[in-house]
């Protein structure tokens, strides 16, 4: 599957706007945790979805026909699909939790982050998503490796 939208920044202009240097602005763009918000909030500029009504919703976007998505990074240590609070120290993966969030959503939009500031976007329908947790290609608490998220993106395509 090819990336169906491209996120593309000037680093530079990024650099000079925030006040910091060039390897500051990579590192922040790259880290997931910390720009999910400005990516959700591009995606939703471009794509013209609303937001979540708050931060602690079970999606990030809905399209215009109402459809929930989930925003998802794909950093240099991978990706998850579990619900976000199943996610850190001290926390564990619930299965039917997971399954409870695949009910409710569209898909995934998931962006290859590590590619800044040319960021490569793609909609995965959750349908893909349970076909892989249901084959066993997702990992343990449905995380994966950069590696196999673009592995699996790509052969959505055959």
């Amino acid at each position: 599957m090819k990336p169906f939208r491209r996120l593309t920044w000037d680093a530079g202009e990024l650099s000079s706007a925030l006040k910091i240097d060039l390897s500051s602005v990579q590192e922040y763009f790259t880290d997931g945790r910390r720009v999910s918000f400005i990516i959700e909030r591009r995606l939703k500029a471009e794509l013209g979805f609303l937001l979540a009504p708050s931060e602690g919703a079970a999606f990030d976007l809905v399209d215009g026909q109402g459809d929930k998505w989930e925003a998802r990074n794909i950093t240099s240590s991978g990706v998850y699909f579990c619900p976000s609070y199943m996610v850190g120290s001290g926390r564990s993966f619930d299965e039917p939790g997971f399954l409870r969030k695949l009910k409710h959503i569209k898909g995934y939009i998931l962006t290859d982050i590590e590619e800044f500031p040319n960021v490569p976007c793609w909609m995965i329908p959750k349908e893909a998503v349970e076909e892989w947790y249901e084959t066993g290609r997702l990992g343990a608490g449905t995380k994966i490796s950069r590696e196999k998220a673009l592995n699996l993106i790509e052969m959505l395509a055959l």
